[in-house]
């Protein structure tokens, strides 16, 4: 699968046009479809990921999954131990998971309606 190909799908999702997400991110229809052969640099494969709300490895095919499932997430947050240098309890953990899970169903919610 080309970088275009997931754009298309990506686009898709979202109601755009290949000629509106070029628009959107600076870039002529034309840009977009040569990476139907070609991949694009990566200052603009940031542009695309952050457009999208993906990663990188995901436009590059490296990943299947275009975003980090809650399970994913809550694995990342229990490896992890410190934060700007500091180790933090369990607590702590429990209370990010918290938050993150509240914000990520407040935004699907806003997105459904």
């Amino acid at each position: 699968m080309t970088v275009l190909d997931r754009i298309k799908i990506l686009a898709k999702k979202r109601d755009k046009t290949i000629k509106e997400i070029a628009f959107d991110i600076g870039l002529s229809e034309n840009s977009l479809y040569r990476f139907d052969k070609s991949i694009p640099n990566g200052q603009t494969l940031q542009k695309l990921a952050d457009y999208f709300g993906v990663t990188v490895d995901y436009l590059l095919g490296r990943e299947e999954k275009p975003f980090p499932s809650e399970t994913d997430l809550s694995e990342m947050i229990d490896r992890s131990n410190h934060f700007d240098g500091k180790e933090y309890p369990d607590e702590v953990k429990q209370g990010m998971k918290d938050v993150l899970r509240a914000y990520l169903m407040g935004r699907l919610d806003n997105k459904e309606n």
